[in-house]
């Protein structure tokens, strides 16, 4: 999270109103700038827009389903079940109106369905033993993926994958290392595909994290490095990055109650001359 902080451009309210303690809803209105490309020298240009999305939420001890569909026309749904404490099925679902504004995003990319139209999932069957991680991916269009994590000693875990498209008849295959300790976790990740991706976090005290990345690509030959924190105070909490490519973004979350947020967000684009600030707030557990 440290890495990642959610970042947004404009305004964004969102409240969450529960039924029962396993059935709620949720209500997200968004008004900002969307970025499409066309502008000068091949840049990318600012259009005003709004959404609003309404959500229903289910979740209960070994199972939850999300819903969620927007006013232009997307939909998509994350379905979750674990019948034993080994197994588990995960299937996320997004979809889009034939008359193609907006698309859907999501795993796998690009779809079937009418011209015009966007479709797609991803199902993934997890396995776990005492000191071992498996998992099934299944998407579309035709994509097939295995993974492996095998735990060596008690900080130290070793695995791989493969993956298959179809459709674009392309391969792949990956190893991954990950030690954990007390007080920070490292990855290490390896692909066919020419991916190298190094990961570092480590937890200072109870309320403060540092993580960094570093990730070369050997077809681009380009490298970025990115060092993040985050850090929960009392009624906030801080989360930020700054990497190689000169972008710096901030997230904050201040917390006035139980259950309502104020939320501040920024990012600073220097070398791009592109810079993004949101506000918003949240309501409701």
């Amino acid at each position: 999270m440290a890495l990642r902080p959610e970042t947004f451009e404009g305004m964004r309210f969102e409240i969450t109103r529960p039924l029962n303690q396993n059935f709620f809803l949720t209500h997200s209105l968004f008004l900002g700038n969307v970025e499409a490309q066309g502008g000068p020298g091949g840049r990318s240009v600012k259009l005003p827009t709004g959404q609003y999305e309404f959500g229903a939420n289910v979740i209960g001890e070994r199972h939850f389903v999300l819903g969620r569909v927007t006013t232009d026309g997307r939909l998509s749904a994350r379905v979750m079940a674990a019948p034993t404490d080994w197994l588990a099925a995960k299937l996320h679902v997004n979809a889009a109106a034939p008359s193609g504004g907006g698309g859907g995003g999501g795993p796998g990319g690009g779809g079937g369905g009418d011209e015009g139209s966007q479709a797609n999932y991803m199902l993934d069957l997890d396995a776990r033993g005492a000191d071992w991680n498996g998992q099934v991916k299944l998407g579309s269009p035709s994509f097939y993926g295995l993974n492996y994590l095998q735990s060596v000693t008690p900080g130290l875990a070793l695995g791989g994958e493969i993956f298959y498209l179809a459709g674009n008849l392309k391969s792949g295959v990956g190893v991954a290392a990950r030690h954990c300790g007390e007080k920070h976790a490292a990855t290490a990740q390896v692909a066919t595909t020419g991916i190298v991706n190094l990961t570092y976090a480590h937890r200072v005290t109870d309320k403060v994290t540092l993580a960094s990345e570093f990730m070369w690509s050997l077809a681009s030959r380009e490298a970025t490095a990115t060092v993040g924190y985050d850090c929960a105070l009392r009624q906030a909490r801080l989360r930020g990055k700054i990497d190689t490519s000169g972008v710096a973004s901030c997230l904050v979350e201040e917390r006035f109650a139980p259950g309502i947020s104020f939320l501040l967000s920024a990012e600073l684009d220097h070398p791009g001359r592109n810079y993004r600030f949101g506000f918003g707030f949240t309501c409701g557990e």
